[in-house]
């Protein structure tokens, strides 16, 4: 009698035991995200397991989150949070996220390098792809030991960055980016860009400038070729550049729509209608084709270009200086037609 007792009391425990382990198995294993796609969290050097949670609200099933933080907080993952992008799939389930953060099995950031005008620009810019401090970024390009260390100045530094697209960590620290950078750098200039630069007496440095002031020149890459040889022909004539877009960097006014002669005398290496040769570095981050524009630049006799009265973004180039007056003459009576200033 007393063994059926103690069956009818053993079976139902038997029960809620299953039944509270079934529980358990089902939100432990369920699904992590109530999104039906591919979401993503950030997780930065900041982060507790409270801002985690807040971060993995927006996405998660509210009862899923309320075990993760539980299990977060036995498993130790809130006393060693690591930083990175994280993907979290639709089907992914709690212990299976949580195991993803807490050994910091992160996925890369496709990273495309804009073409700045400026470091601190170029600093702002990847820190809004990056968990890169913009100012300390910003400091270091413009440190000259940081910069002699890499192989440029603080002129030249911008040359480091080629404005390609790259797999990279979120949370890669600066140093370690630069170092990156400089690696893809020397794989972009091979033998056979090497080779074309030293043909035109120049080296990477002194191309990336040129390209640099073609590149504010024209946003048409077909005519960039066209626009390298001119300035190549001057530069072997010794006669100053006179481009435009150098004195825009020179007065740090890049909204500038039209060059005065007032303007012309401004007192910086920048100012090519001042100084004869290249700049001392670039005026921005030179593009791939602004780039190869300049080591495939074809031969022509021009030493002159104006914009186009059409203001379709192209040139009229001409070789002798009577030729070009009239164009700019053209030009110049577009801009006071629509009172452009």
């Amino acid at each position: 009698m007393k063994a059926i007792k103690k069956k009818q009391y053993i079976i139902p425990i038997i029960i809620c035991v299953l039944a509270l382990a079934g529980l358990v198995f089902f939100y432990l294993t369920g699904s992590l995200s109530k999104s039906d796609k591919c979401e993503y969290v950030y997780i930065d050097d900041n982060d507790n397991l409270d801002s985690v949670a807040a971060k993995l609200k927006p996405i998660a099933n509210e009862q899923a989150l309320l075990s993760f933080k539980l299990l977060s907080r036995h498993s130790g993952y809130s006393k060693n949070i690591r930083t990175g992008k994280y993907a979290i799939q639709p089907e992914e389930g709690i212990i299976t996220v949580l195991r993803k953060l807490k050994n910091g099995h992160q996925i890369p950031v496709r990273l495309t390098i804009p073409e700045s005008r400026t470091t601190d620009r170029l600093a702002g810019a990847l820190s809004r792809k990056l968990m890169m401090d913009s100012l300390a970024l910003s400091v270091l390009l413009k440190d000259s030991t940081l910069c002699a260390k890499m192989g440029y100045d603080t002129a030249t530094i911008v040359c480091l960055f080629v404005p390609n697209t790259y797999e990279v960590y979120w949370n890669t620290p600066i140093e370690n980016f630069l170092t990156r950078m400089k690696k893809e750098h020397d794989k972009f200039w091979n033998n056979d860009r090497q080779a074309k630069a030293a043909a035109l007496g120049l080296n990477p440095n002194e191309v990336c400038t040129l390209a640099s002031i073609i590149d504010e020149e024209t946003s048409n890459n077909p005519e960039k070729p066209m626009i390298a040889r001119m300035y190549l022909n001057r530069l072997k004539k010794d006669m100053p550049l006179q481009a435009d877009p150098t004195v825009k960097f020179a007065l740090k006014d890049f909204a500038l729509k039209r060059i005065y002669h007032n303007m012309l005398n401004t007192d910086s290496p920048y100012n090519t209608y001042k100084f004869t040769g290249l700049p001392p570095g670039p005026i921005k981050v030179a593009s791939v084709a602004g780039i190869d524009a300049v080591l495939n630049a074809p031969n022509h006799q021009y030493l002159y270009m104006c914009a186009k009265e059409d203001f379709s973004g192209t040139h009229n180039f001409a070789s002798s200086y009577s030729e070009h007056l009239k164009n700019a003459a053209k030009y110049s009576k577009a801009l006071n037609e629509r009172g452009i200033k």
